[in-house]
Formats: structure tokens, sequence, C-alpha cells
């Protein structure tokens, strides 16, 4: 049994009594007490106006003295408050509460309020326009971990309690953690377009179908999704049912915006067009919005004072850049007592998705580590970082790569193997150097971590990788010419080609490119029309690298032509830069396999006696 006296934890118990803008609150149950609610005596002044919204809360309101008005802003409908009325926020309603004399109310938070401290996402919204924060700096946090889990992960998430969230931790240690998540696995896929196979989620359907019927019914898919998804890691009844109502907000909010904006559109002033960024922007928010709430109903259910941190901006009218929206949310929140669970994407001026698109989560990882200072980023992956494809080499030849650098990551996912995006790994990397070296990204599976350091220490990390073909182009005259490879480039970047790599001689122009054929065709056409004279062609190739910190003084060019040569495969193409991190060999398709399984046998596994012995 837990017996309070209001008095005496307003004259010895500070920490639970809070006092902004004409009000103040006694918190006298809170998470921490397990009720599984809280509830509150809260006073406010007389004369005074207060606009409320509780994006993640339900709050029901009893009025014990005084009087005022509550203003529904949804209908505009105006109602008394007196002593004895009662109202409750079923809806997440916003609403505007005066009081003529000063009200006393007793209020009841489901769920629970975790600490006294408030956020902007989860705390009632006072002002029409969130404040922008004074300072853009780095934000005075103890020392502390930033982790992100992905897509994947998210899915099994109630396993990760036992584990990576919670495990053997208890009290002080459950804190220092900042978590970013990612949705759970294959809503992000339904909410935009399948990663893979390209078929079209709400977002597709919604700019290029002709009528409602597709996109709303995706959209309801999406909500089922969600709430499978939910019922998968949550069990206690209570939990289910705010998740429940949290998806049905949400997707109904999503519905009823999409909507009005065909309304809008419908009039010739205003093009659909010019609005779907923000559209794939707004969908995008919605997955991990519900995965970091879902993850903090989960948590508190286990004793942890978790805080759900909502970026994506929802029914916020303020206008703020990344890091006012990062700093907002994360300001006052003490990490010694508190583990925020921070949505993996952030709404902001800048638009994550116009220059990362999916890539956003890493980008936002990132941000929060370097302007919280954190000390370590880390980066929980469902599969450790392979020396190759396990599938190709064997289970039991395939070596996890247990320590790299930013130079092996850049390499990685220029070949198409991307560990961390490589933007987030510059905001890490200059991070990094601003808090002398201390910085580091660690993707981690089952306690084996991956590090990858700022520094270039010696040593090798290899990955064998494919790639898609090659574009050539031959022009006799064009020795001596400049210009010829400015408009080879300036045809692949209008076309949005992923350039993996180059080559050129005295008249031939060759670049390696991730394209389909009919963007291949069409790259062709546009340089054909600049050098008509030119011999243009395309072919289908596989590249196969082998990527290591330092592959100085291994001789990785020559050994692995000799391996590819005795195992009778044709090398149509080689390089190695001076940099000494990664040596290309382009194969036909056919062999690709056998080329990776080849320069693995070489450099990796124990038959070889270079790389691996070098390491």
């Amino acid at each position: 049994m837990i017996v309070r006296d209001f008095n005496d934890i307003v004259a010895n118990e500070r920490d639970r009594v809070v006092s902004d803008a004409k009000w103040s609150s006694v918190r006298m149950l809170l998470a921490s007490d397990g009720m599984g609610f809280s509830f509150h005596i809260t006073f406010l002044e007389p004369g005074s106006e207060h606009i409320f919204e509780y994006k993640n809360h339900f709050e029901s309101v009893y009025c014990m003295s005084g009087t005022g008005s509550i203003t529904d802003h949804a209908t505009g409908e105006t109602h008394e408050i007196r002593p004895g009325i009662m109202y409750a926020l079923d809806r997440h309603d916003r609403h505007t509460l005066r009081a003529v004399e000063e009200l006393v109310m007793a209020c009841v938070f489901n769920p629970r309020w975790p600490a006294t401290r408030c956020t902007a996402p989860t705390a009632p919204m006072r002002w029409k326009r969130a404040e922008r924060p004074e300072r853009h700096e780095k934000m005075d946090f103890p020392k502390h971990t930033v982790e992100k889990i992905g897509g994947t992960s998210m899915s099994r998430v109630n396993e990760l309690v036992g584990s990576l969230l919670i495990g053997e931790r208890e009290g002080a240690g459950l804190y220092g953690r900042i978590f970013v998540v990612s949705a759970f696995g294959g809503i992000t896929d339904l909410l935009l377009e399948h990663k893979k196979s390209g078929q079209p989620g709400v977002y597709g359907l919604f700019a290029n179908d002709d009528d409602d019927h597709g996109w709303l019914d995706a959209l309801s898919r999406v909500g089922a999704a969600m709430r499978e998804a939910h019922g998968a890691v949550l069990d206690h009844p209570g939990d289910l049912s705010m998740a429940d109502e949290f998806v049905r907000e949400r997707i109904e909010g999503a519905r009823s915006c999409l909507f009005d904006l065909q309304r809008l559109c419908s009039f010739g002033h205003f093009r659909l067009s010019d609005q779907m960024l923000v559209i794939r922007e707004l969908l995008s928010g919605l997955g991990e919005a519900h995965s970091a709430f879902v993850t903090t109903l989960l948590l508190q259910r286990h004793g942890v004072d978790a805080r759900f941190v909502d970026l994506s901006g929802w029914r916020d009218e303020a206008d703020l850049n990344l890091k006012e929206r990062i700093t907002t949310g994360l300001r006052d929140i003490d990490l010694s007592t508190e583990l925020p669970i921070v949505t993996g994407y952030a709404q902001c001026a800048e638009g994550l998705m116009r220059e990362y698109d999916r890539g956003y989560s890493e980008v936002t990882f990132s941000n929060i580590a370097a302007l919280t200072g954190a000390h370590e980023a880390i980066i929980h992956k469902e599969f450790h970082l392979s020396s190759a494809d396990p599938g190709l080499v064997g289970e039991g030849r395939a070596r996890k790569i247990g320590h790299t650098n930013y130079d092996v990551a850049d390499q990685l996912a220029n070949m198409g193997m991307e560990a961390i995006h490589p933007n987030a790994a510059k905001i890490l990397r200059r991070a990094g150097a601003d808090a002398a070296g201390d910085q580091c990204v660690r993707s981690r599976r089952s306690g084996h971590p991956h590090r990858r350091r700022a520094g270039r220490d010696p040593g090798r990390r290899d990955r064998h990788r494919p790639w898609r073909g090659g574009a050539g182009a031959f022009e006799q005259d064009m020795v001596g010419v400049k210009g010829y490879d400015a408009t080879a480039l300036e045809a692949l970047r209008r076309h949005n080609v992923w350039i993996v790599s180059k080559t050129s001689n005295a008249n031939t122009i060759t670049h390696y490119v991730k394209a389909s054929l009919k963007t291949a065709r069409r790259v062709i056409a546009d340089i054909e029309a600049a050098y008509p004279q030119a011999e243009v062609g395309a072919r289908s190739l596989a590249l196969v690298a082998v990527i290591g910190r330092d592959l100085s003084g291994q001789r990785v060019l020559g050994r692995g032509l000799r391996a590819l040569d005795e195992a009778g495969i044709d090398v149509v193409a080689a390089q190695q830069s001076p940099r000494n991190v990664e040596a290309q060999f382009a194969v036909s398709r056919e062999d690709r396999e056998a080329a990776v399984r080849c320069l693995h046998d070489v450099f990796v596994s124990e038959k070889g006696t270079g790389l691996a012995a070098a390491a």
C-alpha cells in the first residue's frame, strides 16, 4: 500500500513538484510507483489561460475547486469548469483551459508519467509554436552512449529487454543511454515502397492512383501490420490498448491529411507534385513513432523510467531545423534517471529524405550522438559484418569483422554493403575529432562488437561484393581534349546513376555503375548525342573487391589476379588505388560467386597465408 501526504510532498519532495507558465502540479503517483497510471493535483492561477495537447497520454480531470472553462480546438465547443465537473481527453484533444478563479484539479494520466520533468513531444504543448532552443551547441550531458536499433531487431524488441535494453542492469546501470529506433520490420516498406522489389506502398499508390481505394486500402494494411507488430511484443492488456489507440490516432490523422491535400490540389492553383516529398516524410515518421512508443510502454511495464521522444513533428506547428528539433526533444532529459526512446525519423526544415531518403534514421542517430557529445555511438545489427557472404563461402569459413575504421565503412557503402550511411559516418567522424577522438561506432549482436574507429590503424578486413555493370566510351580524338569526362559525368548525374568506380586512358573512359539496363541506355544515348563519333557501349559485369584498413605491402592486386587466373576466371579489368584500402576485380556476372570464393580463400580463409596472417 502507498500512503502519501500532499503537504509532506510539497515540503520535502520537491522533485515531485513541477511549476511552469502559471500552473503547478504535485505528482502524487509516478511511473516509479508501479501503479500503471500517474495521479497529480494541479493548480492553475486565476486569470491564466493555457493551451495543452498530450500527444501520447490520455488524461481524465476532476475539478475540486475554482471556476473556469475548457475549449476543444477540434470542435470549437466551450464547456464550463466548476467543482464536480470531470472531463476526459480520450482523443489526445488539443484544448485551451482558462481559470477564472484558481482551479484545483485532480488528474489521472495513462500511460504514467515516467519522471517529473517534461519534454516537448510528450508533455503538454503549452504554446502554439515550440520554443526555439537558444543554443545549438552540444548539450551538457554526462558520459553516455547513443545506440540505434534497426527494424529487423525491433521486431523482437521484447527479446532485447532481457539482453540489450535491461538484461542484468539495475538501478543507475539502466540509464546513461539514448536509444534511437527504426520502425518495426516491414512497416516502412508498406508506408513507402518495398526496398528490394519496389512494390508501391501508401506513398506510391497515393502518387499514382486515379481513385482513393488503392492508397486507402494500403494505409489500412499499415494499421493492421502495426497492430500485429506490437501485439507480438506487448502482453499487458493496458499496454495493448494504448498501442492500438496510438495507431488509430496516427493512421486516421494521416488519412485525414491526405484527403485534405487531395481536396486542396483539386484547385488549379495547387500541385500535388509539389507536396510529394512532404507526404513521404509524413508517412515515414509514422513507423518510427509507433515503434518508439511501443518500446517505451514495454520498458515502463518492466519498471524502467523510459521516455518516448517523438521527433517526427506530428501535429507540431514549429518550423525547426534538425539541430533545433533534436535539442528541443532532448534538452531537459536527465540521463541519470531516464531512458529516452527516440524516433529514428526527425522532421526538420531541411527535409531529411530530400538528401538521405531511407537512410534518414542513421543520420538522425549520428546527429544525436554529435549534439549530445556521446562517448560512444553504437549500431545494433541483426547480423555480424562478415568477411564475405557466409552463403557463398560457407558459414564456417566466413569471419566476423571485429574492428575496422571509417575509411573501410566508406568503401563498403560504395560497394552496396552499407554498415552505416556515409553521411552518418561523416557526422560521427567530425564529432569524434571535436571530442578528442573519443567517439566510435559499434555494430553488435549477441555481445560481439564491431567498432569503426576514426583512426587508420593497420591490419586488414576484407569484403567481396558483386556489382552491376560497366559503361565505356572510346573516341580516337579524345587525346589531349578536355570535356569528354565531364559530359559523361553529367549524363550519369542527370539519370541519378550510382558510380562505383572509373578508369580512363588516352582515348577511353569507363565507369562502373549501379543502374538498370534502361537507365544505362539513356546515359549512352545522351553521350552519343554529344559525341556522335564515339563508340559508346555497356556490358553487365560483377565488381568484386578486397577491402582492408591497410593493404600496403600485401601485393593484393598481383596475388588476386594470379589466383583468379589459376581458377580459370577471366578478369575484364582490375585496379588498386594508391590509398591501399581497396583492390577491385571486374569479372563476368557468371563468374561472380566463383570469384568471391577464390579471393576469400586467398586472403581470408585458413588456406590463405597473406592478409589473414597479417591481421
